[in-house]
């Protein structure tokens, strides 16, 4: 089937949902570990406690990769089901995340939050691929990472936002802040409304074979074999995205469970009080930890606002990319090397920098999260069979979970720990890898991964 060329407003209103994704998975990255210091958690706890999101992603998304592919209905499409399922149980996730009474609470609401996110997400990769001609794809996941980038920048400053508007930062111990639950209830709603969206507002092909597609669908579901099958079978393009993947994300996995230890321990000098080391019994006791902890607090704000800065500098270069892949063609490897190793830079330079400071430290890491959102979705997408998309994304998820599995089960702390006891040494560590990444572009010689040439749109 030839598919036509989308304009831009076509290509955002099918990408439109990710704002609502981003805010889930900005929330859940800038706030997440603050709210499990905040019940209690060590700095050495929180990798294991983030395991869930990697657990779920590498369980979920090839179940509904596969599933996605064999759906279709004249009402609702293919992907679009998954969207709004996902958008639903995310959205009570979401609300309820920071009422969690107890630690283990919170990571049980983890679990959920992190499976509904990735049900709406892995089909919103497949979509671009669905809908757009191959000379578009570069630009739809541009597009898609400019969406991504709104979110991120907004969601991270909505705690810092609400505190603003005189909402409190300061809570009792082991009860999480007002500012913070407003926050999480303003995602919830942004999530659902931006999903139903783009399901009323784009149409999707149908299977091209509708005969051919229902004998398929009719047969015995193989699931494991298939899996196992593609797999075995992945292009070596898909193999060397892979190595790429792998270091790129243990970098990101280790920002976003150890940033707020890390910076408001090191930067800010704020870092969370242990209730233990405090008389709470004693009015002074009870008066300094109150004091300690509302400093932790407002730091923690100020922490997610300069994460999401890395939000705002890759829809920047997102819109970059936009623009000039809208009529031009880049070379992709050299884009995604150049930009992941900027992002190392950001990372290395967090030793170095004061509160002023951070937010340098951030666009550069910016320019990489742009990158690794948009970049190897189009270089994959060149190289793999366009009717077994779905399955193929959710396969290539493993490449991002792998890594971030690896990392909650011991590797950042073992890793950072060769450097020392300090928080900061993570960021380090994440800076190191994201270096590697980038120069681990240079396994990629496959001339259509590495650049297509546009059509006019």
């Amino acid at each position: 089937m030839k598919k036509r060329a989308l304009g831009f407003w076509e290509i955002w209103n099918m990408s439109f949902g990710f704002l609502g994704i981003q805010f889930g998975f900005a929330l859940q990255g800038g706030f997440m570990s603050r709210i499990f210091q905040t019940l209690g958690a060590s700095k050495d706890e929180i990798p294991l406690l983030w395991i869930a999101a990697p657990l779920t992603g590498l369980l979920v998304q090839p179940i509904i990769g596969y599933m996605s592919d064999r759906t279709w209905s004249p009402k609702w499409g293919r992907r679009k089901p998954f969207f709004l399922i996902g958008a639903v149980l995310s959205t009570i996730a979401l609300f309820f995340m920071p009422y969690s009474p107890a630690l283990w609470v919170a990571a049980g609401f983890l679990w959920v939050l992190d499976a509904s996110i990735n049900i709406s997400m892995e089909p919103f990769r497949a979509l671009v691929a669905d809908k757009l001609p191959e000379s578009q794809r570069s630009y739809g996941f541009v597009v898609q990472t400019l969406i991504i980038g709104i979110g991120t920048w907004v969601a991270s400053n909505l705690p810092w936002l609400v505190s603003e508007l005189g909402v409190s930062d300061s809570a009792a111990s082991g009860v999480i802040p007002d500012s913070v639950k407003i926050a999480f209830a303003i995602g919830a709603f942004v999530f659902l409304v931006s999903i139903l969206y783009t399901v009323f507002t784009t149409t999707e092909y149908p299977p091209e074979d509708m005969e051919e597609f229902e004998k398929e669908k009719a047969k015995k579901n193989n699931f494991i074999p298939d899996i196992i099958n593609n797999i075995g079978n992945m292009p070596l393009t898909m193999k060397k995205l892979g190595v790429i993947q792998f270091f790129s994300w243990f970098a990101f996995f280790t920002m976003w469970s150890l940033a707020n230890p890390a910076l408001t321990e090191h930067v800010f000098n704020t870092p969370a009080p242990v209730e233990a080391a405090f008389d709470m019994a004693d009015v002074a006791q009870k008066a300094a930890f109150d004091t300690q902890n509302t400093a932790f607090q407002k730091s923690s704000n100020l922490v997610g606002s300069a994460m999401g800065i890395y939000g705002l500098s890759s829809m920047a270069f997102a819109l970059l990319l936009v623009l000039y892949t809208a009529k031009r063609r880049i070379n992709r490897k050299l884009v995604h090397m150049a930009s992941l190793m900027l992002g190392g830079v950001g990372f290395l330079f967090m030793n170095y920098a004061s509160p002023e400071q951070l937010k340098y430290c951030f666009i550069l890491i910016g320019f990489a999260w742009g990158s690794i959102l948009s970049m190897p979705y189009a270089m994959l997408s060149s190289s793999v069979d366009p009717k077994k998309m779905g399955v193929i994304m959710g396969i290539f998820n493993m490449f991002i979970v792998i890594p971030q599995i690896i990392a909650a089960l011991g590797g950042i702390n073992f890793i950072s720990g060769l450097l020392g006891e300090e928080a900061i040494n993570a960021m380090t560590v994440a800076g190191i890898s994201l270096i590697i990444a980038g120069l681990c572009n240079l396994l990629i010689t496959n001339k259509n991964a590495i650049t297509y040439q546009a059509e006019e749109i």
